[in-house]
């Protein structure tokens, strides 16, 4: 408990503690050395606590009705102060401070009720919420670490400019890292929360720190797009707050404890299940919610990694891995496994037309997690398995990524995928990095065949609906092609041979470096020891539901010689980027016949009519064949259809 009460606290302390330190240089190091510790803290609680049994802690009467109370106030001053920011919508925007008073009124009528469930344990710990801290610690850590240079180039790239005219830029960047720090101390109470009504606190916190930070800039589109997030977030908001509604006043089942809601199963917990199942949704930005998650990538770049990989949308999947056993053998989750199904299929499809490298993080990130909303839906043993794995592998690899296209864009000048050409002649150490994370994303380990077999296995056995778990099947293979194609399409343009010299003279930041190998070296290792990642954290933690009967048992195991022939594979594929670092390939240009009079080398011609033309390589983007407006309009259709059915079956096992 002590160890619990040190991560929720650091954090915010940390925030504090930056956001009253004037001088930059000493807010710089005490932001870098706050990420250290905050790291080491949670490598602590990894090392006191693996393969640890579900364990649960108990407060005195007088500190939890202390803490009922901070938290009652504090959740009304978080929607006091989005309603006051509320002044700055537009007409179309109405529904946003009426969506705020619509949850605080259900969370009023919840906790001022004359009875409700006692909370005998607010707090617990196991392997899978240790694994998320860890997820949280480290990688937040890192990015944090990244941000302290980053927004140096940011700020003297120009951006912010909007809102230097309204405040002060210092003060602005002070409150910056404030809300990394808090961003970050909420995730673990969410993650350590066994308390309904103070996770939902703690939930609410990150949506309030993540409109701030996406309207960091100041601008009309990053206001919007701020807006737009809290809007939609809100949606899920009000949806976790009715079903607390339903556990307070609603017949049979009456808790406030996550493992009670859990182990009731779906005979008592599926109703209120679903309505905290449309709040990981739109968290998670899963279809028809995803608009928001696009929208956020106008946020500074460390903003966009810590959403996309170690917070926000880690908060959504979280909460529905720890629900996945009330979904299991359900209509309910089957058409939650089909709307993460049909976001998978859309995005991936989507991603193709992307030239900007954020768009195309901000899509497969979205598809990412649709395929870990798929594995959530059905619920066994083998689908937790490759969700738990998929997470992990999302966050340290989508980090590594985001920052590594932040700091590229910032040396090169733009975020164009095309412009990223033969990076591994001009940057081999931020191309290896660069590498190292796509292959983290597509090879392993869900690319490769250890977790689609069991995932597979696992759809094919589905017997809610006739032919559901084909069509699950058939949408994690071709919703799979798509990924192998923009990513290899992006490795191509980093690995390919220039037409002409372009060098870069900017130093790599140190800040910058530090995160980013740190990144590439966890990924890489994740992907050689991931074996040992399950038998830590992922076995105990799916074993104790198997034990507890929740889910049901593993049909088989894959043998461990498998397994091991798997890592070692991963392994060496692994070893290429780092080759490119330790010994970076050189660049030579040569003159080749290219249709007419040669100028400067092999990057131009002289042609017809003596006009100079310049020679350049483009990658597909498939953009007459694949529409992005119709497959989007489709996945949207599609996705509220299967959530309004999803939320109508709601009480049908």
């Amino acid at each position: 408990m002590p160890l619990i009460a040190l991560l929720i606290l650091f954090p915010l302390c940390a925030g504090l503690a930056v956001l009253s330190t004037r001088d930059i240089e000493q807010r710089e190091n005490l932001v870098r050395w706050l990420a250290y510790g905050l790291g080491g803290a949670t490598l602590l609680l990894a090392l006191l606590h693996f393969r640890t049994e579900p364990e649960f802690f108990t407060l005195g009467q007088g500190l939890t009705g202390a803490l009922d109370n901070l938290f009652m106030l504090g959740g009304i001053a978080v929607s006091l102060y989005l309603l006051y920011a509320c002044r700055q919508i537009k007409g179309r925007e109405w529904y946003i401070p009426v969506l705020l008073l619509v949850q605080m009124g259900l969370m009023l009528f919840v906790e001022l009720a004359p009875e409700h469930p006692v909370v005998a344990r607010p707090f617990y710990l196991d392997s899978f919420s240790v694994l998320m801290a860890l997820i949280v610690g480290v990688i937040g850590g890192l990015i944090c670490i990244h941000a302290v240079r980053y927004m140096h180039d940011y700020h003297a790239h120009g951006h912010g400019a909007q809102e230097a005219k309204t405040t002060c830029p210092e003060r602005r960047r002070r409150s910056f890292f404030f809300m990394l720090f808090v961003f970050l101390a909420a995730m673990f109470g969410i993650v350590f929360s066994n308390h309904l009504l103070w996770l939902f606190f703690f939930w609410e916190v990150t949506t309030l720190c993540s409109f701030w930070l996406i309207a960091y800039s100041g601008t009309d589109e990053a206001v919007r797009n701020g807006f737009r997030a809290l809007g939609i977030n809100l949606i899920g908001g009000v949806s976790f707050a009715g079903a607390l509604v339903w556990l307070t006043h609603g017949p049979g089942l009456h808790t406030w404890e996550l493992d009670q809601l859990v182990a009731a199963g779906s005979a008592l917990a599926l109703i209120p299940a679903v309505l905290i199942a449309v709040a990981g949704l739109t968290k998670s930005a899963q279809m028809p919610f995803s608009s928001w998650l696009l929208g956020a990538m106008v946020a500074p770049t460390p903003v966009s990694a810590l959403l996309h990989s170690s917070t926000l949308v880690k908060a959504g999947v979280f909460l529905l891995v720890k629900l996945a056993p009330v979904f299991h053998n359900t209509y309910a989750g089957l058409l939650l496994s089909l709307i993460g199904g049909l976001t998978f299929l859309v995005t991936s499809l989507i991603a193709i037309n992307q030239r900007s490298a954020k768009l195309v993080l901000a899509y497969s990130t979205i598809a990412n997690l649709g395929l870990i909303v798929m594995c959530v839906g059905i619920g066994t043993a083998a689908t937790l398995w490759a969700a738990i794995l998929l997470i992990v592998f999302h966050a340290v690899a989508k980090a590594l990524l985001f920052l590594a296209a932040g700091t590229t864009a910032h040396l090169i000048g733009g975020r164009d995928i095309e412009d990223m050409e033969g990076l591994v002649y001009r940057r081999p150490a931020l191309a290896a990095a660069m590498l190292i994370g796509i292959l983290g994303m597509f090879l392993a380990p869900f690319g490769m065949l250890l977790s689609k077999y069991a995932t597979l296995q696992a759809f094919l056995t589905v017997e809610v609906l006739p032919l559901g778990g084909v069509l699950l099947a058939v949408i994690i293979v071709f919703g799979s092609a798509p990924t192998l194609f923009f990513w290899s399409k992006w490795m191509g343009k980093l690995v390919a041979v220039p037409r002409r010299p372009q060098p870069s003279e900017l130093p790599l930041p140190r800040d910058e470096a530090i995160a980013l190998f740190s990144l590439a070296a966890l990924t890489t290792l994740a992907c050689a020891l991931f074996p040992l990642i399950d038998w830590l954290f992922i076995h105990p933690y799916t074993g104790s539901l198997i034990g507890a009967g929740l889910i049901p048992a593993l049909d088989g195991h894959l043998p461990w010689e498998t397994i091991a022939t798997m890592s070692f594979m991963l392994a060496a594929l692994f070893l290429l980027p780092i080759l490119f670092w330790l010994r970076p390939p050189q660049f030579q240009a040569s003159s080749g016949y290219l249709s007419g009079a040669n100028v400067d080398g092999s990057a131009s011609y002289r042609g017809a009519m003596g006009a100079e033309r310049e020679v350049a390589s483009r990658s597909y983007f498939l953009t007459d064949f694949i529409r992005e407006g119709m497959l989007t309009r489709v996945g949207l259709l599609g996705s509220g259809c299967l959530l309004i059915l999803m939320m109508l079956t709601g009480a049908i096992r």
